[in-house]
């Protein structure tokens, strides 16, 4: 399963790193069992307000996509980055295709599973656009502005 990640401005494959990773519901049963986990696995059916005192607990927090067809882990992404200010890893894990990280990257997520997909052609999807033209969670400078702050033609 390639894992694709962002590198300062870049996403490349990456190593698989062992993770310890804990669900939100063993989490919550008894986090002192499951101190040592460093992602915490979310299915897209929780509102991340549940559990959003516990996040500096966590270096990666891993959303999962059922199917292609449920977005709704493209809104917790956006959540965690802009209501909760939530800065370690996003993973997107499941039913994640190619045709949908660029846009997984303007809500928050920052590194990809994909179960079967070429890594190679993945990473040229997410280099298929180079300008945004609305404001994100990713914080890219819209195409809009950009065209504001040229000085104008003589």
């Amino acid at each position: 399963m390639p894992l694709l990640k962002l590198f300062g401005s870049d996403f490349a494959p990456a190593l698989e790193e062992p993770l310890q990773e804990v669900s939100l519901e063993d989490w919550c049963d008894n986090p002192q069992a499951h101190a040592d986990a460093t992602a915490l696995v979310i299915e897209n059916d929780i509102g991340v307000e549940h559990f959003a005192e516990d996040l500096s607990s966590f270096r990666i927090i891993i959303l999962n996509f059922p199917t292609f067809k449920d977005g709704r882990a493209y809104s917790q992404a956006r959540l965690l980055r802009e209501r909760f200010g939530y800065t370690g890893e996003i993973r997107a894990r499941g039913d994640v295709l190619r045709d949908q990280a660029l846009f997984m990257v303007r809500c928050g997520f920052d590194a990809f599973e994909f179960a079967d997909e070429d890594a190679a052609a993945a990473t040229a999807a997410l280099a298929e656009f180079s300008f945004a033209y609305q404001p994100a969670a990713d914080r890219a400078e819209p195409v809009w502005r950009r065209r504001l702050d040229r000085p104008a033609a003589a």
